[in-house]
């Protein structure tokens, strides 16, 4: 996907995400993410919209540090001001990518093109995940995400994600894992050992430990531990079953 199609996913999906909360009750759990409400939820995202937006408007070289971070996003908001700071929060990453220049330098931490293909692609992708967070709130499913989005966004999470030294996923045996969409052109091989992960793209003679192949939408929110596999109707989870476990158990993404 290019810049401007990820500002553009960014862009609806934040817009999607504060109307499914505009009519639901900020106290209201959400199901994919036990540990919190719904004004968790929006605070979290806000906080990162407000970091997100600083690296590339300040061309930091470098993260921001806790002081620094607390001191450009400011003080959390009430309850009563919650949504519309998160409006705001989200106009303000938008427009920092809308209107940065194509070489702007800065921090990143994902292979992508450019920093900032990097920031339109990562925002894009939080904001899509925790819109579907924000539809689980409500108890109303919402608009099923693009398939172009979704198979950029596991394409991000497998090959950017997975990779890090900081990736979780590992086994003491070699397992692999072959996770193909059925509705669009994207096939991931992942072969998990006690180092991190190694990850090819495209079709493989060589039969995995668990093959999952599905739409891009199913496949996207499995991975991204939003959809079990038993609840995922059109796709199809053949071979090692464990393996799904071991997914669950060390393929989260945590804000740390």
């Amino acid at each position: 996907m290019e810049i401007t199609e990820h500002i553009d996913a960014l862009r609806l999906e934040g817009a999607r995400l504060a109307e499914a909360a505009a009519r639901t009750e900020l106290s209201a759990p959400v199901p994919t993410c036990p540990e919190w409400r719904l004004a968790d939820l929006l605070r979290h995202l806000g906080y990162v919209h407000r970091w997100a937006a600083t690296i590339p408007s300040r061309g930091l070289r470098a993260p921001l540090d806790e002081a620094d971070a607390q001191a450009a996003i400011g003080p959390m908001p009430s309850d009563a001001a919650l949504l519309d700071w998160y409006r705001e929060s989200h106009a303000t990453v938008v427009d920092v990518l809308t209107s940065a220049p194509a070489d702007v330098e800065c921090w990143s931490f994902l292979p992508a093109p450019s920093p900032l293909a990097f920031w339109a692609r990562r925002q894009a992708h939080e904001t899509a995940i925790h819109r579907f967070d924000a539809d689980a709130a409500a108890g109303v499913p919402g608009p099923v995400v693009d398939t172009a989005l979704a198979v950029d966004g596991i394409d991000e999470l497998v090959r950017g994600f997975m990779t890090r030294s900081r990736s979780a996923l590992r086994s003491d045996r070699p397992r692999t894992l072959q996770v193909r969409a059925t509705d669009a052109a994207g096939s991931w091989r992942l072969t998990i050992t006690q180092e991190p992960p190694t990850v090819t793209t495209g079709e493989s003679s060589e039969p995995a430990d668990l093959t999952l192949t599905g739409p891009a939408r199913e496949l996207h929110l499995l991975l991204w531990n939003r959809l079990s596999a038993e609840r995922a109707g059109e796709t199809k989870a053949i071979g090692d079953q464990e393996l799904l476990d071991l997914w669950k158990e060390a393929a989260a993404i945590r804000w740390s």
